[in-house]
């Protein structure tokens, strides 16, 4: 009896072998070819689940945020403590590339966001994910502050965008080894500990 195919694991496993690609070398430089190549396909396989590259960085671009979500959610279930500080601290750690997969994660998305300076369908991608952080930010700020654990002087909205810019800031000076990743992580920890203090 012959093999079904699971299409979305093919989709799935293309999008894959282009992030390793990406991670190591930018997007520009990567062709079908070669993510044919690095997911043991051929050309034509993978031209019949995308019709250009473009349509693949779209799709790989969903699919990398939909892995982000996903180990989000399991690091939030191993610590048997789903309150908003806890949300927002794992979070924030998921931006920064701290270890083997949030490095790789963090050269995607610098890949993907040069790509979208000069691609509007890829720089509208962009728009519309990074509003739904701050809102998803200011949620939980907001939750935090009806449980009484952050302050209720304090501005949601305001303190999300300073938390995405902790994050967003934080990257490049791991990369380049002007802080440790343990010296980033203790500045939210810092930084957490201030905001969750009821009485500030």
């Amino acid at each position: 009896m012959p093999k079904q195919v699971d299409h979305e694991e093919r989709r799935i496993q293309i999008a894959e072998a282009l992030q390793r690609l990406t991670a190591r070398r930018g997007l520009e430089g990567v062709s079908l070819r070669q993510v044919a190549a690095e997911a043991g396909m051929s050309m034509g396989l993978v031209q019949h689940y995308f019709k250009n590259k473009d349509e693949m960085l779209l799709y790989a671009l969903e699919h990398r945020a939909k892995q982000r979500e996903a180990r989000i959610a399991a690091k939030v279930t191993a610590t048997g403590d789903p309150s908003p500080r806890t949300i927002l601290r794992t979070c924030l750690l998921e931006l920064l590339p701290h270890d083997k997969t949030t490095e790789g994660d963090y050269l995607i998305g610098i890949a993907y966001f040069v790509r979208a300076l000069a691609d509007p369908a890829m720089a509208a991608v962009f728009r519309e994910g990074v509003p739904d952080v701050f809102r998803f930010f200011a949620d939980m700020i907001r939750q935090a502050q009806a449980a009484g654990d952050v302050a209720a002087t304090v501005d949601p909205d305001q303190e999300a965008a300073v938390l995405w810019a902790l994050a967003d800031s934080q990257g490049s000076n791991i990369l380049l080894g002007h802080r440790t990743a343990a010296d980033v992580v203790s500045t939210v920890d810092y930084y957490l500990d201030r905001l969750f203090t009821p009485g500030n």
